[in-house]
């Protein structure tokens, strides 16, 4: 309860322009971002100053904590939405939750930035060398903001989330999704392939994929003004 009383302060705190409506893709409608695996608010950060929106910082994602399932974590999720239209914003393993919690009719749409459970992936050297490939393919100067925050975090919510979300299969749960759904990759992403997203969207009724050229996985970060566009295409 802790835990979503202080995402909801947040979110409260982030998604009012200065003269107290909530600001977005447009007057009426909301963005909700959720941080992917380790990371907090400072990852949004430039994304949120090409278009302002709220941060909803759960376990393992930017918060030390015991870890509970998918579910419970779209729950807390739900319980931190604004009212009216919302678009939600995953990034990595936070994919599972946002499409685990768009089953709430206030979400109008969803933007899902390198999805990353790929069931091949769930061996370890599969993984190691594919997040090897993928950090050797961001710009270096963001190293030192991701290693702050998943020290913040703490490597045990990280594997502890790991454990939760990799095994949940967001393809089963974008089949009951109504509403636009938007898998954004880096042409550099090995930890989302181009066949793994095209898997996701061809999941998803009203699925779509953009493909960011030269981008690797941390698109939040590194290309905030297009994800923004992204975001306010839906």
């Amino acid at each position: 309860m802790q835990d979503t009383l202080r995402a909801c302060s947040r979110l409260r705190s982030r998604s009012r322009g200065r003269a107290g409506r909530p600001v977005g893709v447009s007057p009426s409608v909301s963005v909700v971002l959720v941080p992917g695996l380790g990371l907090d608010e400072r990852s949004s950060r430039r994304l949120r100053e090409e278009l302002p929106g709220a941060v909803v910082v759960l376990p393992g994602m930017g918060q030390a904590a015991a870890v509970p399932s998918v579910d419970e974590l779209a729950g807390r999720l739900r319980a931190a939405l604004p009212e009216g239209p919302v678009v939600l914003v995953g990034h990595s393993q936070s994919c599972q939750v946002v499409t685990a919690a768009a089953a709430d009719p206030r979400v109008a749409g969803l933007v899902l930035c390198g999805p990353t459970t790929d069931p091949r992936m769930r061996r370890f050297r599969v993984l190691a060398w594919r997040w090897l490939r993928t950090a050797l393919a961001e710009p270096w100067w963001q190293v030192p903001l991701i290693v702050r925050q998943w020290l913040h975090t703490g490597p045990r919510a990280m594997a502890a989330l790991w454990r939760t979300a990799s095994p949940d299969r967001i393809d089963r749960r974008l089949a009951g999704v109504p509403a636009p759904v938007v898998v954004l990759r880096g042409t550099r992403d090995a930890l989302c392939p181009a066949d793994w997203a095209e898997r996701v969207v061809a999941a998803a009724p009203q699925g779509r994929l953009v493909t960011l050229a030269g981008a690797a996985h941390m698109t939040v970060q590194t290309h905030p003004a297009a994800v923004a566009a992204v975001v306010r295409s839906l």
